[in-house]
């Protein structure tokens, strides 16, 4: 009979011969548990007997691999009191030494008679061939003419010769594997099956096998992912209850025609797809991705217009008050002149035209005044409040929308599924109202594919015109941090302004950062870069007054430059501020130097950026060499992917499971887009995948999903 994936989830590894309680406990720690834990843990690389290199032509400098008999071993303590431990290796072509430096366990591994697995690189030391703390795997007397060579765990005492003596008895007592994937899908791709995959990863013949292997065992993971992320988006198509907007009002054209500038070409775009999903009776849930100064608000604003000329209500919820106000001062500006139907004086029967009464947009967040925000509860609970910008605020348990329409979520990465969810309950209708989640940390498209499957993706890929570019320099020298104070006091005296942003507001002991109560003092002392300027000072933890005074000053340009941690991060918006100085910007990541960065370059001058770093590692240097080298959003999402790698993007959804063993959203973007194909298909007009059995049975097992119909409805 067939093994499916879920007979082997319900096998405790106990089952296995030599696989006791202790051995059980010691496998646990890695995380393997189940028999389907375990021929899940794939080969970390192959040691290919058919082109092993030799000891004996080894080269200094040679990033190598070999495969050895330890012939001595010993250990000694160090003038500097490190214990070095000294072995010596051979494989009859020649000897290699190897030392390790306070590593004193190696001298009981490496007994004399163990067959080892190195990987390092080769120097040579007095004339001898040596590697210096080379990774070591013990693969005992395994044959073959390739071996695979496992993840191990030392402290644990799991050593790769186990675990692939284990995996052999796997796959004996296995014989084949039940097939959940359609044979159509597998021949488009010419997949190889599931038992062959299985026995090619794990006991490959060739390294051909293992490139056919991975490839079948690469596609389930990430066909497993998008099926998930299919369904769910069938699930919001097809049953959830959804508003038919009217796209063909007058106030969506009214915004465009008053611009005082064109719309890009992307922003029309984007808004048609926006604009197509209102109009479908189902919800819509799309992601609106664009770089820093894509012009995103100015969609949103559009679509939000949509959903009013309905009769409906628009939500914007932002994540910070900075942010929420100064929406609130844009789009309040932008509909000055904009008025509604007054639904209070019924014109049905008396020949006159509807009368006509101003827009309304309300800002609510927890420093509203009290008899503010009742007035305006309760104009969002009888509808007389149109549109409402806010924070958190919006989920209170207090507000109530009389016909929510649209809510819009900017910079989604900031709230959780619960938040979200929160906001579209406020509804009082029977309706779901549509949803549009915005970001300006633009993500990969195989990524976006992945971690926002769910959701239809619209990409802003132009900048409207009149942003100016950035030069952006990286100070790592005092020379280079004296010219760059002598560059902002140049921008401060041309009548420009210019931010310094600090990752601490205060000292701290535990790191050596600069903070932005002491970074003020320091530029205001009498013999400070910035001593003769105005210079304000703006963090968290400053009172709400003191706060607003500071930016409404910066705004107005009473301040020449402003200190201020990443409070400023998203949304201000100051097109006279040319300068920004970023201290310690090593300790931020890529998109948030991004970020930072893009408050400059928003008027008609060239910004200038400085990164002050000294960073200790080589990530630092590749994100502060990454920014100098680009402007481009999604040019640098692909590099912080690199950097970072998948497992922090699958947790951007703050809920869900990274199921990538093996797959990578780096090297395998084309799988994930033929998964993402095969997903489509597969579930066409059946979110249930009642016509695919095995693949239900797969599913519920290697991905299940908890909350099943309120997430759905959630996410």
């Amino acid at each position: 009979m067939a093994r499916t994936l879920t007979q082997l989830a319900g096998l405790n590894v106990t089952v296995l011969d030599g696989v006791g309680p202790a051995r059980a406990k010691a496998l646990g720690s890695m995380g393997v548990d189940s028999v389907l834990d375990l021929l899940t843990h794939y080969p970390r690389r192959y040691l290919d007997r058919t082109r092993q290199e030799p000891i004996g032509r080894l080269v200094p400098g040679d990033e190598a691999m070999v495969l050895a008999t330890v012939r001595s071993c010993s250990s000694r303590t160090t003038r500097g009191r490190q214990r070095m431990v000294t072995a010596s290796v051979s494989d009859g072509s020649g000897t290699l030494s190897i030392t390790f430096f306070n590593q004193p366990w190696r001298e009981r591994q490496l007994a004399a008679g163990t067959d080892v697995v190195l990987f390092g690189k080769v120097d040579d030391f007095r004339g001898r061939r040596q590697m210096t703390n080379p990774v070591v795997d013990l693969v005992g007397d395994q044959t073959g003419r390739i071996v695979p060579v496992y993840p191990q765990s030392e402290k644990a005492g799991v050593v790769t010769s186990e675990v692939a003596r284990m995996m052999a008895e796997v796959l004996r007592r296995a014989g084949t594997f039940a097939e959940p994937v359609p044979a159509s899908i597998l021949g488009q791709w010419d997949l190889t099956d599931r038992t062959a995959a299985y026995r090619g990863i794990h006991a490959p013949e060739s390294m051909g096998e293992v490139t056919t292997a991975r490839n079948r065992l690469v596609f389930d993971e990430l066909l497993r992912l998008q099926l998930r992320l299919v369904q769910r988006k069938r699930y919001l198509e097809t049953v959830t209850p959804g508003l038919a907007h009217d796209v063909d009002g007058p106030l969506m054209q009214q915004l465009v025609d008053g611009l005082p500038f064109a719309l890009t070409d992307a922003q029309q775009r984007v808004i048609a797809e926006i604009t197509a999903d209102m109009a479908a009776p189902g919800p819509m849930h799309r992601l609106l991705q664009g770089d820093v100064g894509s012009g995103k608000t100015l969609v949103a604003l559009a679509a939000l217009l949509v959903a009013v000329q309905g009769g409906h209500q628009g939500a914007l919820m932002a994540p910070t008050e900075v942010l929420a106000e100064q929406h609130a001062m844009g789009i309040g500006a932008l509909l000055e002149a904009f008025s509604v139907p007054d639904t209070s004086t019924d014109t049905l029967f008396s020949g006159e035209p509807s009368a006509q009464r101003p827009l309304r947009v309300s800002l609510l967040t927890n420093r509203t005044p009290a008899a503010q925000r009742r007035r305006i509860l309760a104009g969002l609970a009888d509808g007389t409040v149109e549109l409402v910008v806010g924070t958190h605020a919006l989920i209170g348990a207090e507000v109530s929308f009389a016909d929510l329409g649209l809510v819009v979520i900017d910079e989604q990465h900031r709230f959780g599924v619960e938040q979200r969810a929160a906001l579209r309950a406020r509804s009082t209708g029977l309706a779901v109202p549509d949803v549009l989640v915005m970001t300006a940390t633009p993500i990969p498209r195989t990524a976006a594919m992945t971690v926002y499957g769910d959701l239809d993706v619209s990409v802003l890929d132009t900048k409207p015109p009149g942003r100016t570019p950035i030069v952006t320099t990286w100070a790592r020298t005092p020379d280079d941090v004296d010219a760059m104070w002598a560059a902002v006091r140049s921008e401060v005296t041309a009548g420009r302004q210019g931010y310094v942003v600090c990752p601490l507001i205060d000292e701290s002991e535990k790191l050596d950062a600069a903070a932005a109560g002491d970074t003020h003092a320091e530029l205001t002392a009498p013999d400070g870069p910035l001593a003769d300027h105005r210079v304000g000072l703006l963090h968290g933890r400053l009172p709400a007054v003191e706060r607003d005074a500071t930016m409404e000053a910066f705004r107005a340009g009473e301040l020449d430059v402003l200190v201020a941690t990443t409070v400023i991060e998203v949304g201000v918006d100051v097109p006279n501020a040319t300068a920004m100085v970023i201290l310690d910007a090593d300790r931020f990541g890529i998109a948030q130097l991004h970020q930072l960065r893009g408050r400059v370059g928003r008027g008609r001058h060239e910004s200038l950026c400085w990164l002050v770093a000294d960073p200790s590692t080589p990530d630092g240097e590749a994100r502060i060499e990454a920014l100098v080298a680009s402007e481009d959003g999604f040019a640098l999402a692909e590099v912080d992917l690199e950097l970072r790698g998948e497992g922090t993007l699958m947790g951007e959804r703050q809920k869900g499971r990274n199921d990538l063993k093996l797959a990578s959203l780096r090297r395998d973007a084309v799988w994930v887009q033929r998964a993402r194909s095969a997903a489509e298909e597969i579930v066409g007009d059946d979110p249930t995948l009642s016509g695919h059995p095995l693949l239900v049975e797969e599913l519920d097992t290697v991905l299940p999903d908890d909350d099943d119909t309120d997430y759905l409805l959630k996410g």
